[in-house]
């Protein structure tokens, strides 16, 4: 039997990397012009940080990570996200004392084991970007502005900012157990998930899919109505501070995000061209998760885009070209000359293949073609006994006689600009 790749995985295959990279350049790009600087962590952790970090309550904490027991009997997960890992580097090295605008982005991949479905996978990528020791709202909205400028880079321009806050721990706690007991009252008239919740999650309630628990949530009590004044504030110049940007946004008091580290700002973008499953990218502030997890009591705030998702809106572009020049080394002992004429183009730059198998000049000028090559360069009897090649303009079909010298230059020239 053909051994297939696990359900709930992809393989990226290379007529759909353009894509990929396009996305991935243009994070480096762009991010490097705010201040962010790269970090990369391992893809398992000790299990306890995301129980900790993550919150033991939340789905993914409960029913979706990917946990096993080491050799020394201690216990590992593969990350179901990044934020949590990156704060333990954070922690453990240190940075907070050491880099005066600790701003950090990281791109790879991340493992949940949920139901796949369009655009969400088992194994699926990342982008994931976080500031660090900064409580002014202005943060808030140069991370939004950030999210969206990246979004752009990547022509996504369909699309929807969606806003809310979540309070802190100075007024969220009560507004919780105002939800509960509101919820407590309709538990049997919900999805099964959202009955659990009740008890052990309940802002997660609001986040519930389910079309028929839709009018009975929003009839609960709303997080906005019960804001302490502090995070009003902090939450109304969040808004002023877009509004100079000239960034439109929506409210919605039901956006809690699915992680418990979140306070006050939390946010999403969202696309009507992915269908039901319309997320592109969400973040927010998590003040005390660094203090939770080991640190000091260091602000942060950050955004994650999950790159299957948005590579599937990036639009379709040209594919590039394999090769510059395909070389046709015809003759008996041309292809001495065909490698290390190879080797000079490739060290010039250029994107250089040959057909090594000896095939007739008719298939390989039909490769030639399907590769995209700008050239084909042929050395058969003639070429050999006058120690010229034969260059041909593919797109042309101009061909012309040039010694070594003059090819290489003529090449450096037409494909380096």
């Amino acid at each position: 039997m053909t051994i297939q790749a696990v359900r709930g995985t992809k393989d990226i295959l290379p007529d759909e990397i353009a894509a990929w990279h396009r996305v991935e350049a243009g994070a480096r790009a762009l991010f490097a012009r705010y201040g962010y600087r790269e970090l990369r962590t391992p893809v398992f952790e000790e299990t306890e940080l995301f129980a900790r970090g993550i919150g033991a309550e939340t789905d993914i904490v409960s029913k979706e990570m990917y946990t096993f027991a080491d050799r020394d009997g201690s216990t590992l997960t593969l990350r179901p996200e990044a934020t949590a890992g990156i704060v333990r580097a954070v922690i453990q090295h240190n940075l907070m004392n050491t880099d005066p605008a600790l701003r950090v982005y990281a791109i790879g991949p991340m493992f949940r084991r949920e139901r796949p479905q369009k655009g969400r996978y088992r194994q699926f990528h990342q982008v994931d970007v976080e500031a660090f020791g900064f409580t002014s709202p202005t943060i808030d909205a140069e991370v939004v502005e950030l999210a969206l400028a990246f979004l752009d880079a990547c022509g996504v321009t369909k699309r929807e900012l969606v806003l809310n806050s979540v309070g802190d721990q100075a007024c969220r706690p009560a507004y919780v157990e105002k939800l509960q007991q509101a919820l407590r009252q309709v538990a049997s008239s919900l999805c099964a998930d959202c009955e659990r919740r009740v008890e052990t999650n309940p802002l997660r309630v609001l986040d519930c899919k389910v079309p028929e628990d839709q009018a009975v949530i929003d009839g609960l009590p709303k997080i906005t109505d019960h804001l302490c004044e502090p995070c009003r504030d902090h939450f109304a110049e969040v808004r002023r501070q877009l509004e100079i940007l000239g960034i439109p946004h929506r409210l919605s008091h039901r956006l809690v995000r699915g992680l418990d580290y979140y306070v006050r700002t939390t946010f999403e973008v969202t696309s009507d061209a992915l269908g039901a499953q319309s997320s592109v990218l969400g973040g927010g502030r998590y003040d005390g998760l660094v203090k939770d997890l080991g640190g000091p009591d260091l602000a942060g705030i950050g955004f994650a885009v999950g790159l299957e998702r948005l590579v599937s809106l990036v639009p379709e572009a040209a594919a590039e070209p394999r090769c510059d020049v395909f070389l046709m080394p015809l003759a008996d002992g041309a292809l001495d000359q065909a490698l290390r004429l190879q080797r000079k183009l490739r060290e010039a730059g250029l994107r250089v293949l040959l057909d090594p198998e000896g095939r007739s000049f008719k298939s390989r000028m039909k490769q030639a073609d399907k590769l995209g090559a700008r050239y084909a360069a042929i050395l058969g009897d003639d070429e050999l006994a006058k120690g010229v090649w034969t260059l041909r303009d593919m797109a042309r079909s101009q061909q012309r006689a040039v010694s070594e010298e003059e090819m290489l230059k003529h090449l450096k020239e037409k494909t380096n600009g």
